[in-house]
């Protein structure tokens, strides 16, 4: 008995390995293309120096067909950067009572397929942003450097994003996140089909729990890495440490606060 729970033990932190390495492959390579510029003219690096210069030194793009899709691949790969480090726990979790509910076959692809549903919700929300930035930039409130230009319209996303901070539907989003284990034995469903159906609800509720705070990517830069940096850093935090939900009631007073000074200014 002991040697079968020593073994699946093994087998479980060989898989866990395995993903691990692959999650990070996969983190490492959606920054890399970020900073990059994700097929933009200019590197997000170069961007992100002039941010604060209203776009003076570039020309406004024209959205064909093609600079439409670029646009989508670039939010798709930056919610992919930002948001796969706080998805992990849940990830790793779920591959493990996989394994165990499961233990003729590896977890590495109905886990793979989770992940694969998660994303597929943050890529609704890259077309929905990459449509925004569309209407922001014809309604010329957008700067050609991805920032906006108009003062209310940044007052009013500071505080739209601070008011959904404190509601109680983005707290329940939030203690979901929060409580990976109740999600997973609570809501699971066997099979490759029940994997990506899993995924794509825990996407949905993460949807529930960051979509404002990533808007605010377009008051502080869309390819400005220090506030790419800094929102991605929030949401782990937010997630993952202790009174996390207490953190995030704050940061949507500080945004609130934000959004009042800027429209007074």
């Amino acid at each position: 008995m002991h040697s079968a729970e020593h073994a699946l033990e093994a087998v479980l932190r060989r898989d866990r390995l395995i993903f691990i390495a692959g999650l990070v492959v996969v983190m490492v390579a959606a920054w890399t293309w970020v900073a990059l510029g994700a097929g933009m003219d200019m590197s997000a690096v170069a961007m992100t120096r002039m941010a604060g210069m209203n776009g003076a030194m570039m020309q406004q793009a024209q959205w064909t067909p093609g600079y439409a899709a670029l646009m989508f691949g670039m939010w798709w790969v930056m919610m992919i950067a930002m948001m796969l480090p706080s998805a992990a726990p849940m990830l790793l979790l779920f591959m493990r009572v996989n394994r165990r509910r499961d233990g003729t076959g590896s977890p590495l692809v109905p886990t793979g397929v989770f992940a694969a549903g998660y994303l597929l919700a943050w890529g609704v929300f890259s077309l929905l942003a990459a449509m925004g930035q569309w209407a922001m930039e014809t309604a010329r409130v957008m700067s050609s450097m991805l920032e906006v230009t108009n003062a209310w319209l940044g007052a009013g996303i500071l505080f739209a994003a601070g008011l959904w901070q404190l509601t109680p539907l983005k707290r329940a989003c939030l203690e979901h996140c929060r409580a990976p284990l109740s999600f997973v034995l609570g809501s699971w469903r066997p099979g490759h089909g029940g994997a990506l159906r899993m995924g794509l609800e825990h996407g949905a509720y993460c949807l529930g729990c960051c979509w404002f705070l990533m808007g605010l990517l377009f008051v502080g830069g869309v390819m400005n890495l220090y506030w790419i940096a800094a929102l991605a850093a929030f949401v782990l935090l937010e997630k993952t440490v202790p009174f996390g939900h207490w953190f995030g009631r704050a940061a949507g007073v500080m945004l609130l606060g934000w959004g009042t000074l800027l429209a007074t200014l």
